[in-house]
C-alpha cells in the first residue's frame, strides 16, 4: 500500500484458532468458522455488533461461504467479502481487513479463513477448463531441462526444483532440508493446535517415503482442515475498548504478486515466489524503517522444507549463499538468531490454506503479547526499546501472491488488567478447546438467528 498520504495504525485486538486436523471431512466450514471466530470476539473483548466489515478466505468452496459461517454470530447486515488467493488466502482477507482501518474506512474489521480440504496432493476440482497455473507450470519443465527431471506431484515438485537451483548454485542437499523439517517437527510437539506432534528426528525426515527427488514426505505440509481469525481495529477503537494490554500493531504489511522473472525458467526459486517475497519484505521493512536484526520471531511460509531454505535470503534474514550457515548454525531455532516457526511451521501444524495465513497471525500476536507459554520464543522483550522485538509473517500462494506483515506491540502497551485469556477462559495461546454455546452467547449480535444457529455443531 502506498505511503503517498497519511493512515490510521492497525491493531490486531482480537484472535481465534481451531486446531488444525487431518482431513476427513468431520468438521464443516461453517463449524470450523464459527469457533475461530468466537475466540476472537472473546478475546478482543466485543460482540460481533461492533465487526464493520468482514472478508473470508477459503480456496474449495461454494459461493458466500464467508457469509454462512458469519451468519451464526449475527445477521447485521455489515459487508462480506470472500476472498481467495490461494495458499496467501488469509492473508490476504487480513491484508483487507487492515486496509479497510489504514484508510479510516472503518474502526473494527474482521478477517476470517478455513478450509475443508480432500486427502492427497492438491489439485483443481475444475476439469472442464484449463487451470491458471499453466504459464507457472511450463516454467518449472523449463527449469527442470537444466536442473535435472524430478518426480513426485505438481506442488512440491516446483518446490522441490526450486531448492534443486540453490544446491547447483551454492552447495548443500537434502540433508539441509531433513534438519529444517526436524526442527519444525520438533516445534510442534508442544502446540496442541498442530496436526502433527511426533517431533520426528532428522533421521526419521530423510528415511520416509521419498515424494519428489529431494523431498520426502515429513518435509511436505499435509492437506489440513481447520479455521483462524484476526479482529483489527483503530487506535481510537484500541483505548476506548481498553485493549492496551493486548493489540498488537501491523506497523507494516505489503502484498506483491508475480513479475515476469517467474515465467521464464531461468530461475527456479522465482518460480515458487523468491522475487515476490523479496519484494514485499523489502517493502515492509522500509516502511516500518527497521532492520532484520530488529526482528525475534518469523512464522514463514513453509509448506515445504525446500521453500523455508530458499525464503530465508528473500526475506533478507541472510545473504543468498548463508542460508546453508543460517540452518547449520541453528540460527532458525530456539537459541539462535531467529526463532522461525515456533508453531511447527505448516509442515507439523498443518496447512488448511484458507486458514493458514490467518493462523500464522494468530502465533505471532501471541509471541508478542508474551502469552505463547512452551512455544514462547525467548530474549523479544530484552531490548532498551519496551516495545521489544519485531515478529514477522510471511505467506506465499503460487500463481501467484505472497503477504509480508511485520508485527510489534506498541509503545503503550501495559500488562495487567482482564485480557483475552480471563474472556476466553484459558491461555488459547497454547491450549485448545472448543466453543460453547455459552460462548457463542457472549459475542452473538443482537440481531441473529435461531434458524441459522439450529444448524450449527460445537
Amino acid at each position: 500500500m502506498s505511503n503517498k498520504r497519511p493512515q490510521e495504525r492497525v491493531f490486531i485486538v482480537g484472535v481465534g484458532c481451531t486446531a488444525f486436523i487431518k482431513p476427513r471431512g468431520t468438521r464443516t466450514t461453517n463449524d470450523m468458522g464459527l469457533e475461530a471466530a468466537t475466540k476472537a470476539l472473546l478475546d478482543a473483548g466485543i460482540t460481533y455488533d461492533e465487526v464493520e466489515h468482514a472478508y473470508v478466505g477459503y480456496v474449495y468452496g461454494d459461493s458466500t461461504c464467508g457469509q454462512a459461517a458469519l451468519y451464526n454470530l449475527g445477521l447485521t447486515g455489515i459487508p462480506i467479502t470472500n476472498v481467495n488467493n490461494n495458499c496467501s488466502t488469509g492473508s490476504t482477507a487480513l491484508f483487507n481487513a487492515a486496509n479497510l482501518v489504514r484508510a479510516g474506512a472503518a474502526d473494527c474489521a474482521l478477517a476470517l479463513g478455513f478450509e475443508r480440504m480432500r486427502p492427497g496432493s492438491l489439485g483443481t476440482i475444475w476439469n472442464d477448463r484449463p487451470p491458471p497455473g499453466l504459464a507457472l507450470g511450463a516454467a518449472n519443465l523449463r527449469a527442470e531441462k537444466r536442473l535435472g527431471t524430478n518426480k513426485g506431484p505438481n506442488a512440491p515438485r516446483m518446490f522441490s526444483n526450486a531448492a534443486q537451483e540453490y544446491f547447483v548454485r551454492y552447495g548443500g542437499g537434502p540433508g539441509h532440508l531433513a534438519k529444517i523439517a526436524a526442527k519444525n517437527h520438533k516445534h510442534s510437539v508442544v502446540n496442541p493446535y498442530s496436526q502433527f506432534r511426533d517431533g520426528w528426528s532428522e533421521k526419521q525426515v530423510a528415511e520416509a517415503p521419498q515424494i519428489t527427488n529431494q523431498l520426502t514426505k515429513f518435509m511436505c505440509s499435509p492437506t489440513s482442515d481447520g479455521a483462524a481469525c484476526n479482529i483489527v481495529a483503530s487506535e481510537a477503537f484500541v483505548h476506548s475498548h481498553g485493549l492496551e494490554n493486548q493489540a498488537i500493531e501491523i506497523v507494516a504489511q505489503a502484498l506483491a504478486t508475480d513479475t515476469p522473472d517467474a515465467f521464464t525458467g531461468d530461475d527456479a526459486m522465482a518460480v515458487v515466489g523468491y522475487g515476490m517475497t523479496k519484494r514485499a519484505a523489502d517493502a515492509v521493512f522500509n516502511q516500518a524503517g527497521a532492520s532484520r536484526d530488529d526482528v525475534g520471531v518469523i512464522e514463514l511460509h513453509d509448506c515445504f522444507a525446500a521453500n523455508e531454505l530458499v525464503m530465508y535470503p528473500a526475506l533478507g534474514l541472510c545473504e543468498m549463499e548463508d542460508a546453508l550457515k543460517m540452518v547449520e548454525d541453528g540460527d532458525n531455532t530456539y537459541g539462535g538468531k531467529y526463532v522461525v516457526n515456533p508453531s511447527g511451521g505448516l509442515e507439523a501444524k498443518g496447512h488448511p490454506l484458507g486458514a493458514t495465513g490467518l493462523g500464522m497471525h494468530f502465533y505471532i500476536t501471541m509471541q508478542l503479547r508474551n502469552w505463547a507459554g512452551p512455544l514462547q520464543a525467548p530474549g523479544l522483550f530484552d531490548t532498551l526499546d519496551k516495545r521489544g522485538k519485531y515478529g514477522l509473517v510471511h505467506n506465499v500462494g503460487l500463481g501467484g501472491a505472497v503477504v509480508v506483515s511485520l508485527l510489534r506491540r506498541p509503545g503503550f502497551y501495559k500488562e495487567g488488567g482482564v485480557d483475552g485469556r480471563d474472556r476466553v477462559g484459558y491461555n488459547h495461546a497454547h491450549v485448545c478447546k472448543p466453543v460453547t454455546r455459552a460462548d457463542i452467547d457472549k459475542v452473538k449480535a443482537k440481531t441473529y438467528s435461531e434458524h441459522v444457529l439450529e444448524f450449527a455443531k460445537l
